[in-house]
């Protein structure tokens, strides 16, 4: 695997306790975190990608997890299900409106968790969404975090191919943007990404801090 994801999942565990929690993940078809669900009470597993959710199940059944996750193939604005805290898992700057979708997350659950690529990683410049995770951010400006942490890390790839393969779906731009790693073998690109814990009662009010 190119990033650290235990760690990543480490980095979660630290910064927010999910131990019996009944979490609702947003955006959970990539099924990359889904080792957060072992100690968790029920994870409810939203994507509107059934393909993405099919993945899911088999990593679930893989890593004996099946039975924590419930899997809703549902556009997440339309979500109904309550829980303790909702998860964006990668997915927040996906989404065309962010601003709307911690609003409505706040119906669902007193605590919005938050966990994305941050402003300046130069993976984000890689992959051809500077602008997606700036906006995600600039709307996050609306609302209060009770805690918020950016963390390091980096991507390793052993050859050219091996980043190509990953970046195969982002876009000519992305793969245009890798070209200089051609003859590369054994290199790395630095990734930086935060995490954002928005409390009940998150909003800020008019003239907020």
């Amino acid at each position: 695997m190119a990033v650290d994801i235990q760690q990543m999942i480490a980095n979660l565990f630290s910064f927010f306790d999910l131990t019996d929690k009944t979490i609702i993940s947003a955006g959970a078809g990539g099924g990359q975190f889904i080792e957060y669900g072992r100690n968790a009470k029920q994870v409810f597993a939203i994507d509107n990608d059934e393909a993405a959710l099919t993945l899911l199940k088999e990593k679930l059944d893989k890593a004996g997890l099946t039975s924590k996750f419930t899997l809703i193939h549902s556009d997440f604005y339309k979500t109904t299900q309550k829980g303790d805290v909702v998860i964006f898992e990668l997915s927040l700057h996906e989404l065309e409106d962010a601003a709307l979708a911690i609003r409505h997350a706040l119906t669902l659950a007193p605590n919005i968790l938050i966990l994305d690529h941050w402003r300046n990683s130069e993976w984000v410049y890689f992959i051809d969404e500077e602008e997606k995770v700036t906006n995600s951010w600039s709307a996050l400006e609306a609302f209060q975090f009770a805690k918020f942490q950016v963390y390091d890390t980096i991507e390793f790839f052993y050859d050219y191919e091996e980043l190509y393969n990953k970046m195969n779906g982002q876009g000519q731009t992305a793969i245009s943007r890798i070209e200089p790693f051609k003859d590369k073998k054994e290199f790395i690109i630095p990734l930086s990404y935060a995490i954002a814990l928005i409390g009940d009662g998150g909003l800020k009010t008019e003239g907020g801090g």
